[in-house]
Formats: structure tokens, C-alpha cells, sequence
């Protein structure tokens, strides 16, 4: 295993989980439950961190993480939901009116 990314943010850090898990990357959270002690506990010991689970797709993690993967999401033009008609933005996977995911 190996740490790929670190944070005091939760949401960070579940996005980038996010980001990796749609390109095929097992991770693992470190230290969830110790980002509310941080004040308490030395605050080095409270980032939550996401590792890899199979240390040869850390090269690919860091790079998604820190390259593309968010700016790739967020390319391209609006998309408009099948089932209900709605006008979403390019980072969008899902309407969020209807729950329909994206679709071709």
C-alpha cells in the first residue's frame, strides 16, 4: 500500500477516493475518525489520508489526482437528462432532478 493523498477536508479526501474508484483504483482511508481530534491530538497525526491498496497503481493515482482527473470531469459541453429533460454542467454524472445517470 501507499499514501497517495492527505487532507484536513473529509470531502477532499472522499473525492479523490471518488475520482480513483471510477478509474479502477482499490483504496483505503487512514484516519477518518481522527480528523475530529485534531486541537486534541498533534494535528500531523489527524490528516486523513487515501492510499492505494496496490502500490503499482500509486504512479497513476498521484497522476489522476494531480493532472487531469478533475479538469477531464469537468470538460466538455452541458448534457441534458433523458428521462427528464433537465440541463446539467459537464461535471455532473447524475441529474439531480431525477436520479438518472448519465447516459450516452
Amino acid at each position: 500500500m501507499r499514501r497517495v493523498f492527505g487532507s484536513f477536508d473529509l470531502l477532499a479526501v472522499h473525492h479523490a477516493r471518488n475520482l480513483l474508484a471510477v478509474e479502477g483504483i482499490d483504496t483505503l482511508l487512514k484516519n477518518e475518525i481522527l480528523s475530529s481530534g485534531a486541537g486534541e491530538l498533534p494535528p500531523a497525526d489527524c490528516q486523513i489520508e487515501l492510499w492505494v491498496i496496490d502500490e503499482r497503481d500509486a504512479p497513476r493515482a498521484e497522476s489522476l489526482l494531480r493532472d487531469g482527473a478533475i479538469a477531464r470531469i469537468a470538460a466538455g459541453p452541458p448534457w441534458q437528462c433523458g428521462a427528464c429533460g433537465e440541463r446539467l454542467e459537464p461535471q455532473f454524472t447524475q441529474c439531480w432532478r431525477c436520479g438518472r445517470p448519465r447516459g450516452p
